[in-house]
């Protein structure tokens, strides 16, 4: 275990019978942390990303400080490669199904039995980026009763996630904060082709705002990387997470 800031960082290792191996996760807790208060969760994939690229934990210790966030334990859940990120993130990937459910059937349980948690979908967000923001969003519209919200920043999209976000069941209990880079036209992918994000993402803007979901959706002056995410991580936290 790391102390750093006044919250406390670790790493922590559990064994999923969905992925068929141990899964890293990399934990932060806010400062003054106690078993006798129950916090929210902000569960980001891409987890070695937003812990470092990202600097959430400071973003987040931030915004507590300030109180513009409420308190919340930020949990990391790394990819092994960059094939494998493919496999479990891309919607038509497969693995994707093992990876929901151990999302779902796994991660949430451990973490409700190990930190004190709200253990309800309203105290549970989902984040990612590109692909793995698309797979937060996948695990959010088929089990409502355990996401509550979702931060997307600039993720891959197509029929596929038209289509899950249509049979949506209970958009009116999801919050979605949703933004893209109007530079991202051309988003070279990880299998080498070339990609308009922009224009997908759009499309889903529409689709978003003519259902039920609460929708925060915008465009950034920028491009696919972490530069432009990592700048717009509070604003997302303060939409989703106010104090």
């Amino acid at each position: 275990m790391v102390k750093r800031y006044e919250g406390t960082l670790s790493d922590r290792t559990i064994t999923s019978k969905h992925l068929g191996e141990d899964q890293k996760l990399l934990i932060y807790t806010p400062p003054n942390y106690t078993p006798l208060s129950t916090y929210d969760l902000l569960i980001c994939q891409d987890g070695n990303d937003y812990f470092q690229l990202g600097r959430i934990p400071r973003q987040v210790e931030e915004l507590i400080e300030e109180a513009e966030i409420r308190d919340v334990i930020v949990v990391g859940v790394p990819y092994p490669n960059v094939n494998e990120r493919r496999k479990r993130y891309h919607p038509n990937g497969e693995k994707v199904e093992a990876y929901l459910r151990f999302l779902c059937d796994e991660l949430v349980p451990y973490l409700d039995a190990t930190f004190s948690t709200h253990q309800l979908a309203s105290g549970r967000t989902l984040a990612g980026d590109s692909l793995a923001a698309t797979v937060s969003l996948f695990a959010a519209v088929r089990n409502p009763e355990l996401f509550g919200q979702v931060m997307m920043h600039s993720p891959f999209v197509n029929e596929t996630v038209l289509d899950e976000v249509k049979q949506c069941s209970k958009q009116e209990s999801l919050s979605i904060y949703h933004v893209i880079g109007k530079e991202e036209t051309a988003v070279k992918t990880t299998d080498g082709h070339i990609l308009d994000f922009l224009t997908p993402n759009r499309e889903l803007q529409s689709l978003m705002e003519r259902m039920a979901f609460t929708y925060t959706y915008d465009e950034f002056d920028g491009n696919h990387t972490w530069t432009y995410w990592q700048k717009d991580l509070k604003r997302g936290l303060t939409t989703l997470i106010p104090y």
